[in-house]
């Protein structure tokens, strides 16, 4: 293997004896952050060199993206990296994939109800990317939205009233 590292980032090489292939690098990153509290794109570039894979930082800025792995919240302080289904995501019932949450939590500044009918305040510009997420977490409650610029129209189901939506939206968004 060979690896030339450019402002801190390895570039070049593979396994030895042969190309690493994208899928055989993606299961290296799963593995790697399922047993390491990996908190930056270094340290995982560092770890993955060390079983043999050489990656910059562009790419696995890719591979991440494309694994769903986000960065979430320590417990003690800090973010570290996370895998889709390990406790941030899943099936029915399941906390929302930290992506997501992440990409609501990022724009949203505030919720209030008029009759069953929900109204959503963004940053400016921050509405479809909001909208977007919340209509990827498929709460069963919302039936879809409607977003502008800083402002957001939350469709509810029928027979679903303001409280119902606000229990089924902190089920899948903590902290809302």
């Amino acid at each position: 293997m060979y690896a030339i590292t450019v402002n801190k980032y390895a570039i070049g090489g593979a396994r030895a004896g042969g190309r690493a292939s994208r899928a055989r690098r993606l299961a290296a990153i799963r593995r790697i952050i399922e047993r390491t509290a990996a908190d930056s794109q270094e340290r995982l570039i560092g770890l993955l060199m060390k079983e043999g894979y050489a990656a910059t930082q562009a790419t696995l800025s890719r591979d991440l993206k494309f694994l769903g792995i986000a960065k979430v919240p320590k417990p003690g302080g800090g973010y570290t990296y996370s895998l889709p289904g390990s406790g941030t995501g899943g099936g029915a019932g399941a906390t929302a994939p930290a992506s997501l949450v992440q990409d609501f939590t990022r724009g949203f500044l505030s919720l209030e109800f008029s009759g069953s009918f929900g109204l959503i305040k963004t940053h400016p510009g921050h509405a479809a990317s909001v909208a977007s997420a919340l209509d990827a977490l498929r709460i069963d409650a919302v039936l879809g939205t409607v977003a502008g610029d800083d402002t957001i129209l939350v469709v509810p189901r029928g027979g679903v009233t303001h409280a119902g939506m606000l229990k089924a939206l902190r089920a899948r968004l903590p902290g809302l």
